[in-house]
């Protein structure tokens, strides 16, 4: 049986942050004086199975375990300890995560899930007050694990297990997207919109398709988005480019519906594909 693969070493700022299964070693790189630690949350307990993955944004270290999605973490110096501060309350057996800005981390697991997180806007990090009052918040756990929760911004069933996540741009000056790729060999991409009319238009767009345009099989094309939890805030963009599939008389109905007609249907669905892609 071949032996699982444990991440490599993390240099953070004047420590090297080394994971040993679930645990972490502090190395620091001046003295060479090594801490070794059950790194924790706030109980002081391990991380609940194994270390797969670690990156860093500014002052916060994310580490995302097997099992039990993400944990924001910051180091403090003076007890040369790291703290976990913040936690998600979803198992998710993270296979991949990429992190989209200082409070947003996009997470994939081995079933097909690509969610994001993101951390509350007045969420408590400040680990260097004074001990007698900090320790006391960290040490007051929720849930089995942090005082402090991610929330739940977006979430979407792939369909098969994400390998890679990569936050780029697909051409030269375009708008970045979050590329993903699949152990099936699939690559695609999440991307933003740039107004709220965009967003009801292919909400709309979306849900009229779904109804006019099933799937071959019979199957709810949202129960299948939703297939381990309810899709929120994505659309998904391959029913969307059915339209242009479908007969020209549910075309003009769709298009009527959405107060457009169809040839300026098409061309948003031209316009937001060589915004991104191609």
């Amino acid at each position: 049986m071949k032996k699982k693969q444990e991440p490599e070493y993390f240099i953070f700022r004047e420590i090297s942050v080394v994971p040993t299964a679930n645990l972490i070693c502090i190395h620091s790189r001046t003295t060479m004086k090594t801490s070794c630690f059950l790194s924790a949350q706030c109980s002081g307990s391990n991380f609940p199975v194994n270390i797969v993955n670690i990156q860093s944004t500014g002052q916060r270290i994310i580490v995302s375990d097997s099992q039990e999605s993400v944990h924001f973490l910051r180091y403090r110096k003076g007890d040369n300890q790291l703290v976990v501060f913040a936690d998600d309350t979803t198992p998710r057996y993270v296979s991949c995560v990429c992190v989209l800005d200082y409070h947003t981390v996009a997470i994939a697991d081995k079933f097909g899930n690509l969610s994001v997180v993101r951390l509350p806007e007045r969420v408590n990090e400040d680990v260097q007050d004074d001990p007698t009052v900090s320790k006391s918040v960290w040490d007051r756990g929720w849930l089995n694990g942090a005082s402090q929760k991610v929330e739940l911004v977006a979430n979407f069933f792939i369909g098969d297990t994400i390998t890679s996540l990569q936050k780029t741009s697909l051409m030269p000056g375009a708008n970045e997207a979050l590329v993903y790729t699949t152990i099936g060999g699939a690559i695609g991409c999440l991307v933003s919109f740039m107004s709220k009319d965009e967003v009801d238009f292919f909400t709309n767009l979306e849900m009229h398709v779904r109804s006019e345009y099933p799937p071959l099989c019979g199957r709810d094309h949202l129960s299948y988005r939703s297939y381990y939890a309810p899709c929120k805030s994505v659309i998904d963009g391959d029913i969307c480019e059915q339209f242009s599939l479908m007969e020209l008389s549910k075309q003009k109905e769709v298009a009527e519906e959405l107060g457009k007609t169809v040839s300026e249907i098409s061309k948003k669905l031209e316009d937001i594909r060589t915004r991104y892609a191609f």
